[in-house]
Parts: C-alpha cells; structure tokens; sequence
C-alpha cells in the first residue's frame, strides 16, 4: 500500500491527478486507480472532485499527515541502529554523471569531518530523485535543475553549469551546427527527462526539424553512438565524460548557447538537517571547471 499513499500524497501537494502523475511518472488513469484502491481499503473517500481538481476533503486531511509519516518510517527500516561504527545514516540521491566525479571529490573532506556516519547513495533519474526528496525518502539529491517550479519547502543551491554541444563524429566536415543537426540522423536525448526537455525545447525555438533516429537517457551511450556513426547528437558537456573520445567531436552553438544546471535540492534551512548543508558546502568546494571541452573545439571558459 506504500505506492498508493505516496501517490496520494503526490495528488494532495499538486490538485490535480495529471499533476501528480507527471511528477511520479505515473498515468493519469494509473494515478487514478491507485487513488481508488487507497479509499476502497480504508472505507472513505480522500478527495471532493470537481472537474479536473481534486480537493482534500475532511476525512483526506486527516489522514494526509499520518500517510506522510506512514511513508516517511517505512524509507527508515535500512537503517541499522547506531552503535560504535555507525552514528546515523545520511542518504544521497545522485544522477549518475556526478557520482564519480563531483560527489566523489566532495566526500572527501566529508568523511574526514563524519567518519562514522555511513552514507547511502541513491542513483536515479531527476524527476525520481526530486519526488524521492518530496517524500523524505532520501535527505538531499544532486540532480539536474527541474525546468518547472520547485515546491516551496525545497531549495535549490546551482553548482555546476555545463554547455550544451551538437557531438559528432570527428570525420564529419563543417562546423555549421544548424545544418548539420538537420542533415544527420539524430540522437534525442530522452525527452522526459529534465536534459531532454532542453533539447526539445531548443529545437522548437530554433525551429530545427530533426532526423529522428534513437531516443536514449545516457549521456555515454550517446557519445559512443556518435562515436560508431550512428548518428549527431545535442549533450551537455559533462566532467564524467571528457575529454571525448578521439572518434567525435564537439561542436559549439556559440550564441545560442544553453546550459544543464547541476545542484542540491534539499529541504528548507530551517528544516534541513546540519549534514545535509556541510556535504553542500563541500560539493561547493569541489566545482572544478573542465579544462578540455572535447575534440574539435578549442578549450577555454563555457
């Protein structure tokens, strides 16, 4: 029953099924099922429906608060109890693309000042991650800036700020982006991720009408597919993935130029947990500009 109460709660923060399902990636229908089956179990309607708004109703008010702390116990079973080697548990919610790079420098001078906490990292998706964060399943998440507005007792700190470049491969001759990108089979980063909607958004305002070809979310993987041209591709140039291989090279868009912000999101100050800002403020310390763009392109400031 955890599943529906989460979504229940997705639904009483956003007014709306559709609402909901597009934050926890689920269906409207789906949501809507889930929803019926919560009320069916407990024996009483949750919300009043009104067109295409669903408003908490007494009974669903009441039982908001005790779903929240439902859902906030059952994300504590794994952990252990505190003994001599283990004082508490602090869980991070990471995008791949960090993990082996900024997160792994910033936990160094973490561990040196916690040593005995032990750490969780949690891999997953943006969107995930950020409805994870919601329901106080994981403390704190390093992710991709949402491209819509944050609830109001979520706070974002920006870390890192990383250009988009069209990849292609090294053979292909011209530097004329916007042909190219339209002359190409292209590689689509994953449109319902957070990167993705950049891309797709940018192609609108440009007006670019696009081969379309593979639909992936991993940033390697793409690179590897342009690499073995299957392809041209719009990334973001990211630390875990530079230099680029020598098969491709990137390409600027020089004015038009747009960007995927890296941050922390994580609970408001006067809530969040003193762990939580130290590991942003070594995250801080650990930015560290990328010298090579990749090949192709001249290094130098982004």
């Amino acid at each position: 029953m955890i599943p529906e109460l989460r979504t229940f709660i997705a639904v009483a923060r956003h007014g709306t099924f559709a609402a909901a399902g597009e934050r926890i990636g689920l269906t409207q229908s789906a949501v809507s099922s889930q929803i019926k089956r919560l009320e069916e179990s407990l024996g009483f309607a949750l919300f009043d429906r009104t067109g295409r708004s669903a408003t908490l109703n007494a009974a669903g008010g009441e039982t908001l608060a005790r779903a929240e702390e439902i859902v906030g116990l059952f994300a504590k079973l794994g952990e252990l109890p505190d003994d001599e080697n283990a004082h508490g548990l602090l869980r991070i919610g990471a995008i791949a693309s960090v993990q082996s790079s900024l997160l792994a420098r910033a936990l160094v001078p973490f561990r040196q000042q916690f040593p005995q906490l032990r750490l969780r990292i949690v891999p997953g998706v943006s969107m995930d991650l950020m409805n994870q964060l919601d329901a106080g399943e994981i403390d704190t998440a390093i992710m991709i800036r949402p491209p819509f507005g944050m609830l109001p007792e979520l706070t974002w700190q920006a870390l890192v700020h990383e250009p988009y470049r069209l990849v292609v491969p090294a053979a292909t001759t011209g530097d004329d982006w916007r042909a190219l990108i339209q002359a190409h089979p292209f590689l689509r980063y994953e449109r319902t991720s957070f990167g993705g909607r950049m891309v797709e958004r940018f192609l609108r305002s440009m007006r670019l009408v696009v081969q379309e070809s593979i639909e992936l979310d991993e940033i390697q993987a793409m690179v590897q597919m342009v690499a073995n041209g299957l392809g041209v591709a719009l990334m973001p140039m990211v630390e875990a993935h530079l230099p680029l291989p020598d098969p491709v090279r990137a390409i600027s868009l020089g004015e038009h130029t747009f960007y995927r912000e890296i941050g922390i999101l994580q609970r408001a100050p006067q809530v969040s947990q003193p762990l939580v800002n130290q590991l942003a403020h070594c995250l801080r310390d650990a930015v560290r500009p990328v010298a090579q763009v990749g090949v192709g392109e001249a290094s130098g400031p982004w």
